[in-house]
């Protein structure tokens, strides 16, 4: 009690002397306790609610459903370990820990629940969580604290330039060239540890007011890598924006409500490449998903992106890590725990093995996006029957992907934007928003 009303802006001898005058002035008070509540009330209060505790404690692991459990860092009272319990105790629980929120949580300003609880993925309408239908579109504040705070240095590092191609196949700034209803499918390079998606998303938000719906990899949605003292994170994240695991089903259920959605078929392969692959395209020889775009008459976009290899160098890759014993033991153990994708394909194309590349950072360049020619899908019912017309148009995707990141990797040396000190000088005369011009197509 004598603790709550000092104010933060003491000194640390003004505090203590603070704290010392009201405990003080307290300490009389003590004796008029006994007037209040009598002793023998108390301890039978008392045992009364130790009681009810042992009860609960030994009640917890019956518990089957989920348990969203929310604790505060900070406040007046006295650190708890109540939440490290828990946790441990109830099965199917998930912690989110915020270190510099007090004992009024809910109450505090810029807490949004909402966005805590899609980001567990535990917000539903039905018995069972549906990852498409059950999204929610993030909100402007979400969409400013995720951009504005959290990855506002990210972007002001690799100040991403967006092209796209426009029907008649002129190449121009911005995103004039992407249909503005969908279905739409985008279909891309995945970059090392996939660090255009972040830039990716926010640029169509910005722009086109559209979430893309990414295919992601089963491990963002496992939840096997619970941790106590961890806020929201980039687990999190992938789920507030829409990502689904990858697979066929999503996908159709995705195309049915016209959502515009981004597949890399390159997958892990080519989001946690080796050294010297940077820009390799790592596509299986599998055409599923041209044919269901034809089913649903979708516009696919082939786009390319570069960058990676002005701001990542790969110093221990994943050929580096399978030859020390401990490392290539935990990578095993990672992995059994989660559903192999493309198990059943021989060669590079099916070595889909997660793991943790050690990385370099370089001083950054910049980040480039070329959206191709859009190819419109809708009319062509020879595909659906035709094997050898999907692969035609298969490999035209993959040959117009590869076709885009030449043009970026060659005309990004006349961007004069380059170098990250033309950019800082730039913003610092026109204003941190400002958005830095790059090279004319």
């Amino acid at each position: 009690m004598a603790m709550v009303s000092l104010e933060n802006s003491f000194s640390p001898q003004e505090t203590l002397q603070e704290f010392s005058d009201k405990l003080t002035s307290m300490l009389p008070l003590v004796s008029e306790l006994e007037d209040i509540i009598q002793m023998g009330v108390l301890m039978w209060r008392l045992d009364l609610l130790k009681s009810g505790a042992d009860y609960t404690k030994s009640q917890l692991h019956m518990v089957q459903g989920e348990v969203l459990l929310l604790a505060s860092g900070s406040g007046n009272l006295p650190p708890s370990r109540e939440a490290d319990r828990l946790f441990k105790s109830l099965k199917n629980c998930k912690v989110r820990y915020f270190r510099n929120r007090g004992d009024r949580l809910l109450m505090e300003d810029g807490f949004n629940l909402l966005t805590v609880i899609k980001g567990v993925k535990m917000y539903r309408r039905g018995r069972q969580w549906d990852c498409v239908n059950d999204f929610l579109s993030p909100t402007l504040s979400e969409f400013n604290r995720t951009f504005g705070e959290d990855f506002k240095l990210f972007h002001q590092l690799l100040s991403p330039a967006m092209l796209s191609t426009m029907k008649n196949g002129e190449i121009v700034h911005g995103l004039a060239g992407v249909p503005d209803k969908g279905p739409v499918l985008f279909v891309g390079y995945h970059q090392l540890l996939a660090i255009e998606w972040a830039a990716l998303i926010e640029g169509f938000l910005r722009e086109k007011k559209t979430v893309i719906r990414t295919g992601a990899h089963h491990v963002f949605f496992a939840g096997n890598y619970e941790t106590l003292r961890q806020e929201l994170s980039l687990f999190d994240f992938v789920s507030i924006y829409g990502a689904v695991p990858v697979g066929p089903i999503n996908m159709y259920k995705l195309f049915e409500r016209n959502e515009f959605v981004l597949l890399y078929p390159g997958g892990v392969r080519e989001a946690l490449h080796r050294k010297g692959e940077a820009y390799k395209l790592f596509w299986p020889d599998q055409t599923e998903f041209v044919r269901m775009a034809a089913r649903f008459g979708v516009t696919v976009i082939p786009f390319g992106c570069v960058g990676e290899d002005d701001f990542l160098e790969i110093v221990v890759d994943y050929n580096d890590q399978k030859n020390i014993p401990y490392i290539r033991d935990e990578i095993k153990s990672f992995n059994r725990d989660f559903i192999r994708l493309r198990d059943t394909m021989k060669g590079e194309d099916g070595n889909q093995v997660l793991h943790l590349p050690v990385v370099f950072p370089k001083l950054p360049g910049r980040l480039y996006f070329l959206f191709g020619k859009p190819i419109e899908m809708k009319g062509m019912d020879n595909v659906l029957t035709d094997r050898k017309k999907a692969n035609q148009v298969y490999f035209q995707i993959e040959s117009e992907v590869q076709n885009a990141m030449s043009y970026l990797k060659r005309k990004r040396n006349d961007d004069p934007y380059r170098s990250i000190v033309r950019r800082a000088l730039y913003q610092a005369t026109w204003g941190p928003s400002a958005l830095v011009p790059t090279f004319e197509p």
